[in-house]
Formats: structure tokens, sequence, C-alpha cells
């Protein structure tokens, strides 16, 4: 039997409160009495009440959507960034819609519009298609994480801090050939650091060092013929010389790691390995990785503050100022160092 839908009258029946105050406790809760407050929500327990959110949004005006564009859910990073922010629910109260751009500049413009037909209160993006001052003149507060971010305000790690943690460590392991494996970067996204902090510390530590800085793709059979060829140009000109190898992700580093069991069956002594995130796979692979941290829950709760910060200041018609946040790293060293 179907049950029937409990309406303010009922529980303003029940609770010998007039509907006046049972909408009150919906719409300005704050006006009423704990003692009040606490006596509905036993009433609607009772009468297995189920609000109509819908509703509530068409009266309020206020959606409470925030809307997300990440590039792919491939790289483990982005997996477990978007697990952190969906995590905040119950702290913001923010309901997201998620969108998946394939690194497509069409696809994302197209999916921004979608958004803003939902009537977003903000939107988070870690896709690098669209260019930051695109994003600015929509017109809703925009953060983004780990991207160029001249005109929006942005959450990132210290790169360059986690490229000396990472390269300092292969140094302590007395490595004859530092080596960095990264994508084709643009110089002015917060990952290049990752580069430029591993030259600094190379140069400045006088070791030798190479770096590789190819387009590895976007899908597992991509990057792990790229990485192939990568192992192959290293082994044939490194014969010998322990082996230093600072990956841009754990991902990339997971990959190559494979490669080598499928080489030699386990992990060279010739070789040592860091990441970068600490993603779930840098425990997981079939050797832990040492690694560099990402803190994803402080980049993510972060993120939310400022946007949370810039959708208030919107409402009152404040111009919000353009925020920059860093967030520090962390060495974790596992199995490939030592």
């Amino acid at each position: 039997m179907k049950q029937q839908k409990v309406t303010f009258a009922d529980i303003a029946k029940h609770t010998n409160f007039s509907k006046t105050t049972i909408s009150r406790y919906f719409n300005n809760p704050d006006s009423l009495t704990d003692a009040s407050k606490q006596k509905i929500e036993r009433a609607l327990i009772e009468l297995g009440y189920q609000e109509n959110k819908l509703a509530k949004v068409l009266a309020k005006g206020k959606t409470e959507f925030i809307g997300i564009i990440i590039p792919n859910l491939f790289l483990h990073f982005y997996a477990a960034i978007l697990e952190e922010i969906l995590a905040t629910y119950k702290k913001n109260n923010y309901k997201f819609l998620v969108f998946i751009g394939d690194d497509n500049i069409e696809t994302e413009r197209e999916y921004i519009q979608e958004l803003l037909a939902y009537n977003i209160e903000g939107l988070i993006v870690l896709s690098h298609t669209i260019t930051s001052e695109e994003l600015a003149s929509y017109n809703v507060p925009v953060v983004s994480i780990e991207r160029e971010s001249q005109y929006i305000s942005s959450i990132e790690t210290d790169n360059y801090l986690g490229a000396i943690q990472a390269t300092g460590s292969l140094i302590k392991n007395n490595c004859d050939i530092l080596i960095h494996i990264n994508g084709k970067l643009k110089e002015n996204i917060p990952a290049y650091n990752r580069v430029k902090g591993f030259e600094t510390m190379c140069q400045d530590s006088d070791v030798e060092y190479r770096i590789f800085a190819t387009d590895l793709g976007s899908s597992y059979h991509q990057i792990q013929t790229e990485l192939q060829h990568h192992f192959e140009t290293i082994e044939a000109n490194y014969q010998g010389k322990r082996k230093g190898i600072f990956f841009a992700n754990d991902t990339y580093a997971s990959i190559f790691v494979n490669i080598l069991f499928q080489k030699y069956g386990h992990f060279p002594e010739d070789y040592r390995i860091v990441g970068f995130d600490d993603s779930p796979i840098a425990s997981e692979t079939i050797i832990p990785l040492t690694t560099i941290r990402q803190d994803l829950k402080a980049i993510s709760h972060t993120a939310l503050e400022v946007l949370s910060q810039q959708i208030e200041e919107r409402k009152k018609e404040i111009i919000s100022p353009i925020q920059h946040r860093e967030i520090a790293p962390k060495l974790i060293k596992r199995s490939t160092t030592f």
C-alpha cells in the first residue's frame, strides 16, 4: 500500500503547532527555540516525513548545486580528489554535478553551459583546456585546483617543494643519474613546478640528470607504450648506473614498475623510484611506491571554503578578491627507495 504524503497540516496537528510555525522550521529555523525544533524533528520521524527538495529549491531560489569539471578519471589523482570533494557534502550541504571533459575544450564549454542552466552556485575546475580568463567571464564563482589560475582563485600543492623533496630523496639513495618523467606541460600550470624543482635540485647538487617531457597520452595503453620507450632508452644509455626516477604522478610510476617486473621479475637493485600524489595506487601497486603526498583532504576542504566565501560575498554584492592557496606536500617513504 502506497504511503500517504505527509503535509504541513499533519505535522502541525501532531505537534499542536500552527502551520506557520512548521513553515518557519523549514525556512527560518533560527527563529524557533531549540525545544520547538526538537519537538518538530521527533514528529517528522514519527510521521515518516520526506522533504520535497525540489519544492524547497523553487521556494528559496537557491539550488546549493556546485558544478565540477574534471579532465578524466584514469589518472588516480582526479578520482581521489573527486572522492574527497564529494565527502564534504555533510559539512557544506552542497550537491555536486560532475562532468568529465576528456580534455576537449568544446565539450567542456557545453558542460559549463549546462551547469549554468541548472543555476549552480559555484564551479570547481580541475581540467586545463579553458583559460582562467574565460572561466572568470562566466557569471558564477569559480575555484580551480592544480591548473592555470591567473584570473580565478586556486588551490594547489606546493609542487616546487614536492619536487625538491622527491629529488632529495633520490640523491640520498646515491643514484648516479636522476631522471624526471612528465608530460608536455605549459609553464603556467602548477605541475610545471615539479620540473623546475627537480632541475634546480639537480643543478644545485651537481648531479647528472635528464628530463623526459613527452605527450604520454590519457589511456593505459598510450601511457604504457610511451613509458616502454622511455624504459628502453634508459636501459640503453645508463646500463650499470643506479637510476633514480621521479615521476610526475603515481599512475606513471606504477605503470613503470609493472614494466620493470615484466622485464626482471622483481624490482631491480639499480632503480629507485618516487611518484607524486600518494593516490591509493601508490600503496596498492605490486611494490609500494615512495611518493610525494598531496593533502587531498586539505585541498578539497580549502577549495570549498574559498568557493563558499565567494558565494556568500556574491549574494551581498561584494567583489571577492582572487585567492591563491598552497598546501604543503610530504615525502612518504615506501619500498621503491631506501
